[in-house]
């Protein structure tokens, strides 16, 4: 019998347990079944005790995901550096990554929302950003730790899934913790563009949401779902020329202007695939 790493009941009781009470039991059925949980649970029970990086591996090699590589030349085979990169895919644009370029270097490390760390087989390839609560100061040291260990440290600067606006999947903006830290650490910050998309629906739900004036972020709730519609696809990654530290100079903009800019530089990537 397969383990219950994910068990959508349990999250919701540990979150909520009145909203678990007053959920109509066709309700939570159907979000077990939009967050594929006995799907998800059996691929966490078939990787159970394979590092983050074979796990990537054979996620990939399950879902049968294409993934190519373009101007790896420009990512530096040892020491620090910052890959950041857009997120159009919400998990197989991470897992894609890991799976091409540990061909290259195996000290990945991925800065991610916490709640990924319940994904066990990513746990030795992940740090967790917790912005909150009691353990929110713990987080930001671990995340210094990285980013100051000479490693391989990719970021989604933006924190979100891209979106699509007028047609275009662009991401929204993205935060200035990989400028800061790379100037702190000295280390090379190398902009990646990431080629995909997701369903139709899941852009449609997105802009309603916003229509409605609704803050909560409620089309994540099918992300994993959009993950499953990813199966026999292929992706595409891009990577720029790396970007000095020296070069990010707070006198010819603010943080927050870098980051922008290195978005751009991100985007425009994809006019060399």
């Amino acid at each position: 019998m397969v383990g219950k790493f994910i068990d959508v009941e349990k999250i919701i009781l540990d979150k909520n347990p009145r909203l678990l009470k007053r959920l109509p039991r066709f309700i939570i059925n159907y979000l077990k079944k939009i967050l594929w949980e006995d799907d998800v649970n059996r691929i966490i029970a078939d990787n159970q005790g394979v590092s983050g990086i074979q796990f990537c591996k054979n996620a990939i090699q399950e879902f049968n995901i294409d993934v190519k590589i373009i101007g790896i030349e420009n990512a530096p085979k040892t020491g620090g550096v910052i890959f950041a990169s857009n997120h159009p895919l919400g998990g197989f644009d991470a897992l894609g990554f890991v799976d091409q370029f540990s061909k290259y270097r195996s000290d990945i490390k991925f800065i991610v929302n916490d709640i990924l760390l319940n994904l066990q087989p990513m746990r030795d390839i992940v740090v967790g950003v917790n912005k909150h609560g009691s353990t929110a100061s713990q987080s930001l040291k671990n995340i210094d730790n990285v980013f100051s260990n000479n490693e391989a440290v990719v970021i989604f600067p933006s924190g979100f899934v891209s979106r699509k606006k007028k047609g275009v999947v662009k991401d929204l903006e993205w935060k200035k913790t990989f400028v800061t830290r790379a100037r702190k650490y000295k280390v090379p910050i190398v902009p990646v563009h990431i080629q995909g998309e997701l369903s139709p629906f899941f852009y449609r739900l997105s802009r309603l949401r916003e229509f409605l004036g609704i803050k909560t972020n409620i089309e994540m709730l099918f992300l994993v779902n959009e993950l499953f519609k990813q199966r026999n696809t292929s992706i595409k990654i891009i990577f720029g020329e790396a970007i000095q530290p020296e070069i990010l100079d707070t006198t010819i903009r603010k943080d927050i202007e870098w980051a922008a800019f290195i978005k751009d530089v991100a985007f425009n990537l994809k006019d060399k695939a």
